[in-house]
């Protein structure tokens, strides 16, 4: 069975900080918390504050308008300890009872909690218009009430309250878009629950789950990464069978558009322009599709840049989910239901492939660790990728650090078992690919050649031309994002 978490609190701290000091303010508060299922929002609000909920309901999923205003009233009985109070005939007047029962509380603050607030969204039912009436007419007006909402549905959560063009336009107060760990964040989960894993197995462990709460916790400390990779996904009747479908399922409205970009993407390391994903979706090329890229954007599956000396015209989409990567390369190739699928694939070039893709989106999300491990977290920067038009061989970067100190990292990301080894033919590579770069950018900045790598370089007579160096430990380092 898999372990129990632990009830501390694992990172979170800037979210942490940011809630508590929303909740000790002097004016009412309308929150949203927002991210991907299985990340850990209703985790953190009622850690947070569980003991000093006014008022706590629970979204239901797929169920009617009556059963919805059924289950609010039985939560606002228990709170309000009046078993008698009718069931509401719609949400206006469910949320003139919720505040009938606030107004007569003590004073100080009243937490209000609306869990999985999109399911309560039920088709004709005027939820967001009774929403609405309750906080423009009535919440607002008040200092003491701290209403925060919680979704997993993304779409509704961007659509509906984030981006309202209506009643709740500019109506929210603040907002957090919950995150998945980072690497020091998994490290701290796995040495608080009893596990042993080395550095490089936390992150081969993040390069497939890519540090969700919800996944690390099913993981059993008696197993292996790559037993317990087999255990949670491979195996039949594994606890995370069928968990991709359900995700993108969750989180947005006709999730079948979104699942073919994000697998045509999967098959493009450095990414697509817009226009690409169009001809190999053929999605329509409308303001769907924008709010499709959006939204993806937003939950942290893709992320849009500009090549390295390109304009915006030129942006790419790059998938940047570890697991739904995982899912297309391995999960969804394994047709026979081998049981050690992963396992029987360790050393593949199916597995040599995907770790090379991975272990660059590993960087690309602990840029801010790479940049203090370089010494330049105080210097303004841009991160893109850069690609030859011209070379024979299509050569590329895959990480451009652009400074502006006048100097520009040009990033070699290599992903082994041991320290990586600069052959006098890789040398030769590398320096053809500066020629081409500094030839085709013009850029009158220093250039710095760098190399993130597992383990360093071996040093030898070509490792000595490398002006930086960033390690898999750097990436561990604790570093408050934002």
């Amino acid at each position: 069975m898999p372990m129990n978490m632990k009830k501390d609190i694992i990172g979170r701290e800037k979210e942490q900080k940011e809630l508590r000091s929303w909740i000790d303010s002097d004016d009412s508060e309308f929150i949203a918390v927002y991210g991907r299922r299985r990340i850990g929002k209703t985790f953190l609000v009622r850690k947070l504050f569980g003991s000093d909920f006014a008022f706590y309901v629970t979204g239901l999923d797929n169920v009617t308008l009556q059963e919805q205003l059924l289950n609010f009233t039985v939560e606002l009985r228990k709170f309000s300890g009046n078993d008698d109070l009718d069931v509401p005939e719609n949400w206006l007047l469910a949320f003139v009872e919720l505040s009938k029962y606030l107004e007569k509380l003590p004073k100080g603050k009243k937490i209000i909690f609306i869990d999985e607030i999109p399911w309560m969204d039920t088709p004709r039912s005027n939820f967001i218009s009774a929403l609405e009436h309750f906080w423009n007419s009535w919440a607002s007006a008040r200092e003491d009430i701290k209403l925060i909402v919680c979704g997993s549905a993304t779409s509704w959560m961007l659509s509906k309250l984030i981006n309202n063009r209506g009643g709740l336009h500019n109506r929210l107060t603040h907002r957090i878009a919950l995150a998945p760990f980072n690497l020091h964040e998994c490290e701290e989960y796995f040495s608080a629950n009893g596990f042993n894993y080395s550095r490089k197995e936390i992150a081969e462990c993040y390069m497939v789950m890519g540090g969700v709460p919800y996944y690390l916790r099913q993981m059993e400390k008696g197993l292996s990464v790559a037993q317990n990779i087999d255990h949670l996904f491979f195996e039949i009747g594994c606890a995370l069978d069928g968990e991709f479908d359900n995700l993108y399922k969750a989180l947005f409205k006709y999730s079948a558009n979104y699942i073919s970009i994000v697998e045509t993407l999967s098959k493009k390391t450095k990414g697509l322009t817009r226009q690409e994903i169009i001809d190999s979706t053929k999605l329509a090329n409308n303001g769907g599709l924008t709010t499709m890229l959006s939204e993806l954007e937003a939950c942290g599956f893709i992320r849009q840049y500009e090549p390295f000396g390109k304009q915006k015209k030129d942006a790419l989409y790059q998938l940047t989910d570890f697991y739904t990567l995982f899912y297309f390369h391995f999960i969804r190739k394994n047709r026979y239901r081998d049981e050690q699928f992963w396992t029987h694939s360790l050393g593949s070039a199916i597995h040599r492939a995907w770790s090379g893709y991975a272990f660059e989106m590993l960087c690309l999300n602990h840029i801010s660790q790479i940049k203090k491990a370089l010494g330049i977290n105080g210097i303004q920067s841009l991160t893109s990728s850069w690609k030859s038009a011209t070379s024979e061989k299509g050569a590329q970067i895959d990480l451009v650090i652009d400074r502006s100190d006048m100097t520009v990292n040009l990033c070699e990301i290599k992903y082994s078992n041991q320290p990586f080894t600069i052959t006098k033919q890789y040398y030769d590579t590398l320096q053809t690919k500066l020629s081409d770069f500094l030839n085709e950018t013009k850029t009158r900045k220093s250039i710095m050649t760098t190399f993130i790598t597992t383990y360093g370089l071996k040093p030898n007579e070509y490792s000595s031309h490398v002006q930086s160096e960033v390690v898999l430990d750097d990436l561990f380092i604790s570093y408050n994002i934002g």
